[in-house]
């Protein structure tokens, strides 16, 4: 995902609404907020630890599409629970095996 400019202004500025062109802001409406408009060197920095974020977030989304379904889940905690198996626990060490945290 490739984090946009207006993503940028919406964490700095949560709340105003603003219009802008190839990364320049061309109108900034602060009738219902006092935040300043951001500087350029702010919302380039922004973008940077927004994409450094979502790159280091990479294994949690790749877990959370790995994981059996909740229904999966729940049928096999009830299998453990009523046989003394662990194959829930296994399930889901191995997605975090898979996938491990950096």
């Amino acid at each position: 995902m490739k984090i946009e400019f207006q993503d940028a202004v919406n964490v700095l500025a949560s709340g105003v609404t603003f219009t802008h062109r190839d990364g320049i802001i061309e109108e900034w409406d602060i009738n219902n907020t006092n935040i300043p408009q951001p500087s350029q060197a702010d919302i380039d920095a922004k973008i940077i630890e927004l994409e450094a974020e979502w790159t280091a977030n990479q294994y949690q989304r790749d877990r959370a599409s790995s994981y059996p379904s909740v229904g999966d889940q729940l049928d096999m905690l009830m299998k453990d629970m009523k046989n003394g198996t662990t194959t829930h626990q296994e399930a889901c060490e191995a997605v975090k095996a898979q996938f491990p945290k950096p």
